[in-house]
């Protein structure tokens, strides 16, 4: 099968100065060379997320749901994609609020469909912040891909946009060959027969 999915890579910092930009460019980069995707890049400092929500969960009002109108694209590329990647570094031992944010205002949009993770951080280089997410995204039924990227010490592991770890290119081939295995399975299995969330 030789048909393209729709990946969606989401920066999940909104902090002022933050890097996540920077690796989620290299990783995009690395997905349009694997020839898999369609690659879309979120930015979610560039997306009205308010912290309060709705009283109902989206997981029952479904597309009544009440999200800002500001918030439409953002929903509409989640619903279109077949994959996500959530690029996140970590803080405090988890990740950043505006990403959860991001992911509480939604249900649907992530159901039955893969979701891969590439952190940063200090010398853990983001990977509690990853176990947080495999945690509430399986909630969600996702599917959490099990090879992902993590960069430790990330302001001293890369320059001028490009990791200093000659192996790190191999690791994001691995990703997105899983990715879009993943991709392409609950796509087709979505298409087939609705889930049953």
């Amino acid at each position: 099968m030789n048909e393209k999915h729709r990946l969606v890579i989401v920066i999940g910092s909104v902090r002022e100065g933050r890097f996540g930009p920077v690796i989620a460019s290299w990783v995009a980069e690395r997905a349009r060379e694997h020839g898999g995707f369609d690659v879309d890049v979120v930015d979610l400092a560039e997306v009205e997320i308010p912290l309060a929500l709705p009283e109902v969960s989206p997981k029952y009002a479904g597309d009544a749901y009440p999200r800002p109108a500001a918030m439409a694209p953002l929903t509409s590329r989640l619903a279109e994609a077949d994959a996500f990647i959530m690029v996140t570094p970590e803080y405090n031992h988890s990740y950043p609020a505006a990403l959860k944010s991001a992911i509480d205002w939604h249900f649907s949009q992530w159901t039955a469909k893969p979701v891969a993770f590439v952190s940063y951080g200090g010398a853990a280089g983001g990977r509690h912040a990853v176990l947080h997410l495999e945690n509430v995204l399986t909630e969600l039924h996702a599917v959490t891909i099990r090879d992902g990227l993590a960069f430790p010490n990330y302001y001293t592991s890369w320059q001028e946009g490009q990791p200093l770890d000659p192996a790190a290119a191999g690791y994001a081939k691995t990703l997105l060959d899983q990715l879009a295995w993943w991709a392409g399975a609950l796509r087709a299995a979505r298409e087939a027969v609705p889930y049953p969330a």
